[in-house]
């Protein structure tokens, strides 16, 4: 079962290796081509809105405001989860690794089932929280920027502080 996935560009492989498990005895890996997280940063994002209660229950017109705050307390809630892994210790997981398949989703009400599926038969399958499964497209998608396969998007601009010059509709 999957416990722990690390995400890690590759320059020279141009590829991404989702290592999981690392360290442990049921450590697998593999390689993600461009082909495969551009499908999933493009569909897992609607899939997500789609299958959640509270987006279906909010007017249409305020769905993508609900879904960007669903998103951002996700990753806020996740925060404490991150951590750094060893350079050495995701070179021992890319040796090993084989090209992904394909990523299935299933969902759970709750969360999601992903399963990842490699060509010589090797497979990761964990169940995620949605906060879980919001955190690890953030992490394939920042990946993907690194790569160069997405623009990053946009940052927010923070508000002026207080006191400050404000903006005026005249």
């Amino acid at each position: 079962m999957l416990q722990s996935i690390t995400l890690s560009y590759d320059a020279k492989e141009d590829r991404i290796l989702a290592a999981t498990n690392l360290g442990r005895p049921d450590s697998w890996s593999c390689w993600l081509t461009r082909r495969l997280v551009l499908a999933l940063l493009d569909q897992a994002p609607v899939y997500v809105s789609q299958t959640s209660a509270l987006t279906q229950k909010t007017p249409v017109d305020y769905r993508s405001d609900l879904i960007a705050f669903e998103r951002e307390a996700s990753l806020a809630q996740t925060a404490g989860a991150m951590s750094r892994t060893d350079d050495q210790v995701v070179r021992q997981g890319a040796q090993s690794a084989e090209l992904a398949e394909r990523v299935t989703l299933h969902n759970l009400g709750v969360g999601f089932r992903v399963e990842l599926h490699g060509v010589a038969g090797g497979s990761a399958i964990g169940d995620m929280d949605r906060a879980q499964f919001q955190r690890v497209l953030q992490m394939l998608s920042d990946e993907a920027v690194k790569a160069g396969w997405m623009v990053p998007p946009p940052a927010v601009a923070a508000p002026p502080p207080d006191g400050g010059p404000k903006a005026r509709a005249n």
